[in-house]
């Protein structure tokens, strides 16, 4: 029996991936340097990489302006941003239905139940694995065996929603059965370690991972 569905946040309940890529690409434009979005969405799902945005950029310039330009391009494509397709209604179904319902993101708290709270989705949600909670991050486990944890549930009694590989390997690393749901900027991630991959949640219903994952 599937009791708890277990969410990322960044790029799976909201696009904030794609918004911040394309704010690095905005920045680079303006200073007449070509944007390689392919390695920017490497990185993605993970927080450890050692990696330098600027690194084509003159050793003149200020990197401080050139982070201070870069967010405010980021906030202005975040907020156009809607819900992710099926996104409110696989929430809503889940939680009128009595499951469980938990977020484990490598963000930290205020940047994930802050946008929630303005998408209106906050109070569904039982319980925030964030960033900080865990000394070690995705794609280590920590986060997800914490969720369960506070949750109450077996592993085997939760489903994860995943866009990244690293989100993927730790769910699966932690025993739940995860759900791949790539977006734009992960879609050529690897997602093998994933017991389902779906387009988006709209194809996702309770009854759908009821069958499929509560019966083992």
């Amino acid at each position: 029996m599937i009791r708890a569905l277990i969410f990322d946040f960044d790029g799976l309940i909201l696009d904030t991936e794609t918004p911040l890529i394309d704010a690095y690409g905005d920045v680079y434009a303006q200073h007449g340097h070509a944007f390689d979005r392919s390695e920017f969405a490497r990185h993605i799902g993970h927080v450890d990489y050692s990696f330098d945005p600027w690194k084509p950029f003159s050793a003149g310039l200020d990197r401080v302006e050139l982070e201070n330009v870069r967010r405010r391009c980021n906030r202005a494509r975040l907020e156009k941003q809607a819900l992710l397709p099926g996104v409110a209604l696989l929430i809503g179904s889940a939680h009128k239905a009595g499951l469980l319902l938990g977020i484990a993101s490598n963000s930290p708290h205020e940047w994930v139940e802050g946008h929630l709270g303005r998408l209106g989705l906050h109070g569904y949600f039982s319980f925030f694995s964030c960033r900080g909670d865990v000394s070690s991050p995705k794609p280590e486990p920590d986060l997800y065996r914490l969720a369960v944890d506070r949750l109450g549930v077996r592993p085997c009694e939760a489903v994860a929603f995943e866009d990244s590989q690293a989100g993927v390997n730790a769910a699966r690393r932690a025993g739940l059965w995860v759900v791949a749901v790539p977006n734009i900027s992960t879609d050529e991630h690897n997602f093998d370690a994933a017991h389902l991959q779906v387009a988006t949640m709209e194809e996702v219903s309770l009854a759908m991972l009821q069958e499929r994952f509560g019966a083992a």
